[in-house]
């Protein structure tokens, strides 16, 4: 049987966010969009008969949580419900160990590898779990930078200016990304940061 998803649109001091829910929990948070049609869209491509609700009690309380943190307040996240739906085992295992990184607290890809007992050439793969994360912030993916300070990539709207700026809120250090070169400037495949 497949769970209804019910999903709310609500404004925070970085834009527009969408959060969608289930009986189980939390399955979806599309962080601050420039639209509500844009964080919309974003939540129906994962749940396209997600049904538009007014939030529940407890959802209601992610809302607010998630309004004061745009708003530069501390917000800890870790007690709230998720559903994150079928994952690969290995992500699984990032999710968790990334959940419990509080605020201000960053690790690089490599480093939540080693943690996890796996060897560098796993860095990739956090990158992928954080990359497919489907409850950002909630999971703070934001948190997990490439080494050497720099920011990493970010999926979510902004990319990586995004998450510059969550982790500014948070009183994190952050190297500024670095400006993508123009196409004409380097034939070169761009690399990972991890």
């Amino acid at each position: 049987m497949v769970q209804r998803t019910d999903y709310h649109l609500f404004e925070t001091a970085a834009g527009t966010v969408a959060i969608g829910w289930n009986a189980a929990g939390i399955s979806s948070l599309r962080l601050p969009a420039a639209s509500a049609n844009e964080a919309e869209r974003a939540l129906l491509r994962r749940f396209p008969d997600a049904v538009r609700s007014a939030p529940s009690p407890p959802v209601a309380a992610v809302v607010d949580a998630v309004v004061r943190y745009f708003a530069g307040e501390q917000v800890d996240f870790s007690a709230v419900p998720v559903d994150m739906g079928a994952q690969d085992p290995f992500f699984e295992r990032v999710y968790a160990f990334v959940r419990a990184l509080g605020w201000g607290e960053t690790a690089t890809y490599g480093a939540v590898a080693k943690a996890l007992g796996a060897g560098p050439e796993y860095a990739r793969d956090v990158g992928q779990a954080m990359a497919s994360n489907p409850v950002p912030l909630i999971v703070p993916c934001h948190r997990v930078t490439a080494a050497g300070g720099r920011i990493g990539g970010f999926s979510a709207p902004g990319g990586s200016m995004s998450k510059a700026h969550m982790l500014e809120l948070e009183g994190v250090a952050v190297v500024p990304p670095a400006k993508k070169p123009a196409a004409s400037d380097s034939k070169a495949q761009a690399a990972f940061d991890f």
